[in-house]
């Protein structure tokens, strides 16, 4: 298990994160580019559409969602209370409702939603066939799914720490989550920012697919594995600061790479304009 892949940590992580996510992270990493490909896997071609938005965040997704469906209409839900207060200062996903709560144990009943869209949050989840089997769930027969994410580097030293910071799934991991929950026509569309120009493999995908039949998931999973924000105490709290301190080390170390490439792209797109 990495290092940020577990509740606590990632509830401490973004804690710090939420000051700067909107400004000086997001810019770098998830694009309005990216988020417009993205999202035409999940479909929403209905003003309607009853969707829902995990690991919503600051609601930079949310906003590319209510481009296409009604706010009234959109749930965000999060496991982050500092990230959900940010984008309840946003006018736009004003009517948006704002859910506190865990990918892996949606409070939800089955079939709520017409569409289920979550991006940037598959690196946290420590069971993530679970959380993938709860989208199902929550879906309507016919409803769609779409999970947006980052791959596994193929460069061996940026694997080495990335996997050490949070989880980075294969191409392979993501079909296969998602049929094995039970969803159909699953495809996976890459993404990335501007600046990532590697040849040896994708940067992040957007995988998507379709509930056939109403009910759950087959096979049901267990129960979550870790329980949101659960007590600490003794060694526990111990354990949780170094494995946070380590992980956003480990974390923080790609804000500079991307900032270098990116700078880099942006002076090559001046030179050839």
């Amino acid at each position: 298990m990495r290092l940020l892949q577990h509740k606590t940590e990632a509830y401490w992580f973004y804690r710090v994160l939420s000051l700067v996510y909107d400004r000086w992270v997001n810019p770098l990493f998830w694009t309005p580019a990216m988020r417009s490909t993205a999202l035409a896997g999940a479909a929403l071609d209905d003003r309607g559409l009853r969707t829902l938005d995990v690991g919503a965040g600051t609601g930079f997704t949310t906003e590319g969602i209510v481009e296409r469906v009604d706010a009234a209409c959109v749930t965000m839900l999060d496991q982050s209370p500092h990230q959900l207060s940010r984008a309840r200062d946003k006018a736009i996903l004003e009517r948006c409702a704002k859910v506190l709560g865990d990918a892996e144990s949606l409070p939800f009943p089955d079939g709520r939603f017409d569409r289920y869209v979550s991006a940037g949050s598959i690196e946290y989840w420590p069971d993530p066939e679970r959380a993938v089997s709860e989208a199902y769930r929550v879906l309507r027969a016919g409803g769609r799914a779409l999970i947006v994410g980052p791959v596994s580097p193929a460069n061996p030293l940026l694997r080495r720490l990335a996997e050490t910071w949070m989880l980075f799934p294969t191409e392979a991991q993501y079909r296969d989550w998602l049929t094995r929950a039970g969803f159909t026509e699953v495809e996976l569309v890459t993404v990335a920012p501007s600046w990532y120009r590697s040849s040896r493999g994708p940067y992040g995908v957007a995988a998507s697919g379709l509930k056939p039949v109403a009910g759950p998931s087959k096979p049901v999973r267990p129960p979550p594995r870790e329980t949101l924000r659960a007590p600490l105490g003794g060694a526990a709290r111990l354990r949780t600061a170094f494995r946070f301190a380590a992980g956003s080390l480990a974390g923080a170390l790609f804000v500079p790479l991307a900032a270098v490439l990116a700078l880099r792209d942006r002076w090559q797109r001046r030179r050839t304009a």
